[in-house]
């Protein structure tokens, strides 16, 4: 039972790393202390780094439109081949302004050079074949190969949830960006939709590694149960034993307990234990209670 406890925690560790580095951005973005944009600016002064989680309205001067007209502050544009079942960049183009989170009256800065796999927006996609985009693409690439293009963008006008590590910039302004061994993430939807983007459209993945989670530890506890109890029990001696005067219950010392309760207690205490954990977990994978957002 145990070993099988362990297989299955490895099952659900294996379907878990089948996401890349999406499911590390959904833990953080979950995870995330959430502070105002008053209390990051303040953090980003006393030079004290932490990861934490600000959201607000986007800001910026100095926008620039795309085909439709919309304020821009960042696009990120990926051409990509396919090889082999998946899809690899063979360029990318960044396009970015200065911008900022404002909350009320505070704003802080966002680094957008640091901005990287943790932009978590809606794609927009367009397939096709590789000649179809004509001089961008590579020479060495078929022409007949499945080719796509994904633009990512955040507009001026959207509110954002940006999580990072507040600190100052280069010219003493504070800004969000990456540290502490962590990527700096942007996304403009709400915390479900973020984590269905970075589920790809589906939690079957997420649902079997909590399935198989709590598989693992409900194995684990009844091995060690069957660990604890009695393996076998000896048949009564056709010999009759003499009576003492003590309860025939007990081994000799008098009336006692019969079985084993601590046993049993401790397991019933082992078992509420593990479902607290267990449910802990699921929340936290699932993404975690919404939490309503503090404005001023």
């Amino acid at each position: 039972m145990i070993l099988a406890g362990v297989a299955a925690l490895g099952g659900g560790i294996l379907a878990l790393r089948s996401y890349g580095p999406r499911f590390r951005i959904g833990r953080l973005l979950a995870s995330a202390r959430a502070v105002s944009v008053g209390e990051a600016v303040e953090i980003a002064r006393r030079g004290q780094p932490a990861f934490v989680r600000v959201t607000g309205r986007l800001d910026s001067e100095t926008d620039f439109e795309d085909l439709d007209h919309r304020p821009l502050v960042f696009r990120r544009t990926r051409l990509q081949s396919r090889h082999g079942g998946a899809w690899r960049d063979f360029d990318v183009v960044r396009e970015a302004v200065p911008f900022e989170v404002r909350e009320g009256l505070d704003a802080i800065g966002v680094a957008t050079d640091d901005l990287d796999s943790g932009l978590v927006v809606v794609p927009r996609e367009s397939v096709g074949v590789v000649g179809d985009l004509g001089d961008r693409a590579p020479g060495d690439l078929d022409d007949g190969l499945p080719a796509r293009v994904v633009v990512e963008l955040v507009s001026n006008v959207e509110h954002a949830t940006v999580a990072g590590v507040p600190a100052l910039g280069p010219e003493g302004a504070p800004r969000l960006g990456s540290g502490l061994g962590r990527p700096l993430i942007l996304t403009t939807l709400e915390q479900p939709e973020a984590m269905r983007i970075l589920a790809g459209g589906s939690s079957a993945r997420a649902r079997l590694a909590a399935g198989l989670f709590v598989a693992a530890g409900v194995l684990a506890l009844v091995g060690l149960l069957m660990l604890l109890l009695p393996g076998s029990v000896l048949a009564a001696s056709p010999t009759p034993s003499p009576v003492t005067g003590s309860d025939t219950r007990s081994s000799g010392q008098g009336p006692g307990l019969v079985g084993a309760p601590l046993v049993a207690i401790f397991g019933v205490l082992g078992i509420a234990a593990l479902a607290i954990v267990l449910t802990l977990v699921y929340v936290r994978l699932s993404g975690g209670p919404r939490r309503p957002d503090r404005h001023r």
